[in-house]
């Protein structure tokens, strides 16, 4: 298993809940995480909270978006979707040569619950690749509860990770980097372009969700 103990992670969007919520167990973990915001105060504000209560607020700091892009070793992108290219587009020389791995779910709601959007490069992970030619794209942490991750009850999380990617490096570093978390393992699904049926699978847990009031993810068998 690849050695990820000595990473400094960076989560963009980290201030959303389920960023802050991969950002707190990353930090149990022993990890240094900076979390990033267009706003640096907004940004610190939620590495604050996570050490609230939690334990783990020690290892994390807040900083503006470009900051935790120049920063980082590896990068998470948490953000919602509309703002997701626009981002990317403006951090691409920051990010370059980094693994950016893309959690972006493109998904619309309305009155008969979520959807998956229609995205022109395919899906959410192949349009980080396509804006930023220089970084390893990985698409992972698609399905994991922000709920779970957030919930000091909650020692371990029961979830398989699939994980995505065109760079055998890349995929391996993340399902390490996956497998800090307890509970929790990273499982290869492919290259990036199988990531829009992941993503939008999400939809589906959702749905899930909904209907039985639980915070459902999933596990793959016989492997």
């Amino acid at each position: 298993m690849t050695d990820v103990s000595g990473l400094t992670i960076g989560i963009l969007g980290g201030t959303g809940d389920q960023g802050k919520g991969l950002a707190r167990r990353f930090a149990l973990a022993g990890l240094k995480v900076l979390i990033g915001s267009r706003s640096a105060g907004r940004a610190q504000e939620a590495a604050d909270s996570l050490g609230a209560g939690a334990g783990a607020g020690a290892g994390v700091v807040g900083a503006e978006n470009a900051v935790v892009a120049a920063e980082a070793d590896l990068v998470i992108v948490a953000v919602p979707y509309d703002g997701h290219k626009t981002l990317l587009e403006s951090l691409a020389p920051q990010l370059a040569g980094k693994i950016v791995v893309d959690c972006v779910n493109p998904l619309g709601f309305d009155k008969k619950g979520a959807y998956a959007l229609a995205v022109e490069e395919g899906s959410a992970a192949q349009q980080a690749a396509a804006v930023l030619p220089d970084s390893r794209v990985v698409a992972a942490f698609h399905h994991v509860s922000a709920v779970v991750l957030l919930d000091p009850a909650v020692e371990k999380v029961d979830l398989d990770v699939l994980v995505l990617g065109e760079d055998r490096e890349a995929t391996d570093t993340v399902q390490a980097l996956a497998g800090l978390i307890p509970g929790v393992r990273g499982v290869y699904g492919g290259r990036l372009r199988n990531a829009f049926q992941v993503e939008a699978l999400t939809a589906n847990i959702i749905s899930v969700n909904r209907r039985y009031k639980a915070h459902a993810g999933i596990r793959i068998t016989d492997i």
